[in-house]
């Protein structure tokens, strides 16, 4: 029962850690950014934050998912599991380098971004897998 309990506030605390970071990088570009950056180049920073925000909030869905199921005395999904990772893969690879592309514009990081937008729909993915478990 501890490992759920860890699990599932795992999930919890990253998905608050990255919508902090969400909140503090866009008022960073916001308020610091937009007399420095070309408007493409602040375009991507803001999609960049954007996405950051969406699966910061889909992180928190995964811990409430996994707080319901230990609720209800159901044992935790290896697709929430899974599914908490590809999220977080992809802000990783998907927001970060938004935002390191846009300060650099180095086009290696350009290349990365789609490994995390591809991270994204594996973790959308496996949300439904474990919808879809649930409802059978």
């Amino acid at each position: 029962m501890k490992k759920i309990n860890e699990l599932k506030n795992n999930w919890l605390f990253l998905g608050a850690l990255f919508l902090f970071l969400a909140v503090a990088i866009g008022a960073f570009g916001a308020h610091g950014l937009t007399k420095l950056l070309s408007g493409k180049a602040m375009a991507t920073f803001k999609t960049g934050v954007t996405y950051h925000f969406y699966h910061g909030f889909a992180l928190l869905i995964v811990g409430l998912c996994q707080s319901h199921g230990e609720l209800s005395g159901i044992d935790p999904s290896p697709s929430l599991k899974r599914a908490g990772a590809f999220f977080t893969a992809g802000i990783l690879l998907f927001s970060f380098n938004c935002y390191l592309y846009a300060l650099t514009k180095v086009k290696f990081l350009a290349m990365i971004v789609p490994l995390g937008g591809f991270a994204f729909l594996i973790g959308w993915s496996f949300l439904i897998v474990n919808f879809y478990k649930r409802k059978s």
